[in-house]
């Protein structure tokens, strides 16, 4: 099978992929808590996993993952906390108990929007500078965010064309692309792509009791394997006929 990882080609290799697809797969990950059942890792994981396959599909190279990120930022009692630390759930919806507001375990990945624009500039910078044309960069929320808006900016700067892999109404069914915290959806992408790294079993056999720092639909009741293939079906669909356009 075609190698797609940018660290694992030779030049001769390298060379060929991209006269083939210019495209390059950023995987915006972080190391950060995503419940107990989950690994630290969840996002590169999925964002990364995702790209593997589109990128034997349709063509182009997968970069290794950032894992430093932005997010929400605030200061209790001289604690920084960050993203999910403090993420409280809507008390209106039923059996949903907010978390109290703690630093996380292994949470280890927060930067400022500017620090992570400057990485992001120079990532991008020597993505043009190797020949590519076209970047995809999709993983941790509020880097996805920030891409997103920067989008012009690489545009105008070095004529990339940029996309993510949000924006379709099946986000808003759960069905896109790591679209909640450690619930339903991120849960079930990565039954799909790494079981061996899911362990429901550790979360709260009490469905009155909500897990702490999740947030969406319950994973105890609403993931599953099957749903996981299905997620990534459909967005690798989507996604394919999006690069396709670009690649005329």
């Amino acid at each position: 099978m075609d190698k797609v990882l940018y660290s694992e080609l030779n030049p001769s290799e390298f060379r060929k992929r991209l006269s083939e697809a210019p495209i390059a797969y950023l995987p915006l990950g972080t190391l950060e808590w995503h419940g107990e059942h989950l690994p630290l890792g969840s996002d590169s994981i999925q964002s990364q996993g995702f790209f593997e396959l589109l990128a034997k599909e349709i063509g182009g190279i997968v970069l290794p993952p950032l894992f430093l990120g932005p997010d929400n930022k605030t200061e209790i009692a001289g604690k920084e906390l960050y993203g999910m630390d403090y993420f409280e759930i809507d008390p209106d919806r039923e059996n949903k108990q907010p978390h109290l507001k703690e630093q996380l375990d292994g949470s280890a990945y927060w930067v400022p929007d500017e620090t992570f624009t400057l990485l992001l500039d120079a990532t991008l910078k020597q993505l043009k500078r190797a020949g590519f044309k076209i970047v995809v960069a999709h993983g941790h929320g509020p880097s996805t965010h920030h891409f997103i808006k920067t989008i012009p900016q690489w545009k105008e700067k070095y004529d990339l064309e940029c996309f993510a892999c949000w924006g379709s109404e099946q986000d808003e069914e759960g069905l896109g692309l790591m679209v909640d915290h450690a619930a339903m959806n991120e849960t079930s992408i990565l039954m799909a792509l790494r079981p061996d790294l899911v362990q429901l079993e550790k979360l709260p056999q009490d469905l009155h009791e909500w897990p702490l720092g999740i947030a969406g639909q319950d994973p105890r009741t609403n993931a599953s394997k099957a749903l996981g293939e299905k997620i990534i079906s459909l967005q690798l669909k989507r996604m394919i006929h999006i690069l396709k356009e670009r690649l005329k």
